[in-house]
């Protein structure tokens, strides 16, 4: 199977945390430029907003199957760094090599 690159949005939400958590996570919306910081990139980008609530991880990879386990894996990973806990992630994969473009038509 050939490799494809994805775009894997992984979405889940903060569970039970502490004050200290809330503080550093506060903390760290200090410097974040969403238009800058938030988009798919191969690093991943952890995103949320001063709720605390809900949260998404965007990540591109390539592989050649089961993108959708490595972007959990990945998102994991990120928030364990963080130290906070979470629950019901879920992942949803583009396919960036069998997306449609639709070119716009010309006139005349």
């Amino acid at each position: 199977m050939a490799e494809h690159t994805y775009r894997v949005l992984v979405r889940g939400r903060f569970a039970d945390l502490t004050a200290e958590q809330r503080a550093a996570l506060t903390d760290r919306l200090a410097g974040f430029d969403f238009l800058r910081d938030a988009g798919f990139s191969e690093e991943g980008a952890l995103t949320y907003d001063e709720k605390l609530d809900f949260f998404s991880y965007r990540v591109v990879l390539t592989a050649a199957e089961k993108p959708d386990e490595a972007g959990l894996r990945r998102a994991s990973t990120a928030l364990d760094a963080l130290g906070v806990d979470f629950k019901g992630l879920k992942a949803k994969v583009t396919d960036m090599d069998e997306m449609k473009i639709n070119r716009p038509k010309r006139l005349g």
